[in-house]
């Protein structure tokens, strides 16, 4: 669960790095093998958009959800 803005650029930061691993191994996958190849990266990269879509829309503008003290 992201909790404040500095997470939200960490979660952002891993969903680029997964996306890049996943890009990488598209271009070396054989056919046959990309469905269960991919299937576990794909997973996770929508369950990380998940959590950034939660916390976009669970905070309130003017008053982000950040639960971790000033």
């Amino acid at each position: 669960m992201i909790r404040n803005d500095q997470e939200l650029a960490v979660m952002r930061e891993r969903v680029a790095k997964v996306e890049s691993v996943l890009d990488g191994l598209r271009k070396r996958a054989r056919p046959e093998e990309w469905p269960a190849s991919s299937s576990g990266y794909r997973l996770e990269i929508e369950r990380m958009q998940g959590e950034i879509l939660d916390y976009l829309v669970e905070s309130a503008p003017g008053n982000p959800k950040d639960t971790t003290p000033a």
